[in-house]
């Protein structure tokens, strides 16, 4: 039997974070690799009763096919939440926020397509986008994100600019309220739509982020957010709220896709959230991150060596260093492996010309003893691949170590 694939899966390509993982599955490894919540925030008895209740009082529902649009309790709940207003009949519940960028990708992305992403960008949007074979062109950004004078200068016939203006991965960068104000008019004035992807936006440390720019003007936006970071990745529960013009179309994508997101997790979720709990839990979660976030910059000031930097994030569960100069993260990896850590080399979050240099440390499933193990040991890594650079190999690039990336 010969199996002849289709040209765009040809284009799939694993996840890198995902392979690194299976690594970080040795014994003693400490990772700052995944992108995972801390279990410490699952909140396992409030899912408990939950449960118990959902299949005593509404079980047969629970257990049965359900309407693909998602459950009507957890939409309204989700419009309530949402800091815009918000019609509940323009929310779809996902199967996670991923799959809000599945459906967006099949929806408005036709081969040759022009798509628009900041640098870095989020990986999980270029292996959905990347299969329906668009043209996916990076807006040059800074500490704020995008360029606007960049965007400009790219915007032609793009289909939409995706963005995480909120605590960005893999960056940890949010945009502030000016650089909002700004990429919100422009896209209005040039007539390009915007994919806003708000995973990490209520994980704020000490003041909540700006508005989303989907409040600013709802028509021209597709807001995704998810209940992994608050509540539990394992439900794969996430929704999106879409103008009235498109929402038809990405509810028949979801329908085709698996016809409804599964039930019975719609209404633990609508349960847990019905009398405020989110309220008291995530700031919880906050405090935690915070500390955690605390304790690797404490480390990375007072380990890393000369040359690299670092990012401080206001929130969210990464940050984002700069390794000194001919010192690439591919090549530090295997190295930082043998002293039992591990980390997201940065490269695979570009959609073209990678910054080798760069990588990722998410710092919320580790304790504060690990992070400080874990970055001494990565700053020892570094230092030994320095040590074996040629003499010329350093250039004239030496700065002290700095939070200034």
């Amino acid at each position: 039997m010969q199996w002849t694939q289709a040209r765009r899966a040809e284009k799939m390509n694993p996840s890198v974070i995902r392979e690194i993982l299976k690594v970080t599955e040795k014994p003693g490894i400490i990772s700052f690799a995944g992108g995972l919540p801390s279990p410490r925030t699952f909140p396992v008895s409030a899912f408990s009763a939950a449960c118990e209740k959902v299949l005593r009082d509404d079980g047969d529902a629970a257990l049965q096919y359900a309407a693909s649009e998602g459950l009507a309790a957890l939409r309204a709940l989700v419009a309530d939440m949402l800091p815009w207003p918000v019609d509940p009949a323009l929310v779809l519940i996902t199967t996670g926020s991923q799959q809000g960028l599945d459906l967006i990708a099949k929806v408005l992305i036709d081969e040759g397509s022009r798509v628009l992403v900041e640098t870095p960008t989020y990986l999980g949007a270029l292996q959905a986008f990347t299969p329906l074979e668009p043209e996916i062109v990076s807006v040059a950004c800074d500490g704020e994100s995008i360029d606007i004078a960049d965007l400009r200068d790219k915007a032609k016939d793009a289909r939409f600019l995706y963005v995480q203006p909120n605590f960005q991965n893999p960056t940890g960068r949010t945009m502030p309220e000016a650089r909002r104000a700004a990429l919100s008019l422009e896209a209005a004035r040039l007539g390009l739509p915007l994919v806003e992807d708000n995973p990490y936006g209520e994980l704020w440390f000490d003041t909540p982020p700006p508005l989303p720019l989907t409040a600013r003007n709802p028509q021209g936006c597709v807001y995704l957010g998810s209940f992994s970071k608050v509540l539990a990745p394992g439900l794969r529960l996430g929704f999106m709220v879409a103008p009235a013009a498109i929402f038809p179309k990405l509810l028949q994508a979801k329908q085709a896709a698996d016809l409804h997101t599964p039930g019975f997790n719609q209404r633990l979720v609508a349960e847990v959230m019905k009398d405020g709990f989110l309220d008291r839990h995530v700031p919880t979660i906050r405090d935690l991150y915070k500390s955690q976030r605390d304790a690797m910059l404490a480390a990375l000031t007072r380990d890393m060596p000369e040359g690299v930097s670092w990012n401080s994030p206001a929130g969210g569960m990464f940050l984002w260093l700069r390794l000194p100069q001919g010192v690439h993260a591919i090549a530090l990896l295997p190295k930082a492996l043998e002293r039992n850590v591990a980390f997201v080399p940065g490269g695979a979050f570009y959609a073209d010309h990678p910054d080798a240099r760069t990588l990722r440390l998410s710092f919320v499933t580790c304790s504060a003893a690990q992070i400080n193990t874990g970055i001494a040991a990565l700053a020892g890594a570094i230092r030994e691949m320095q040590a074996d650079l040629p003499a010329t190999g350093m250039g004239s690039e030496a700065p002290a170590a700095t939070a200034t990336l």
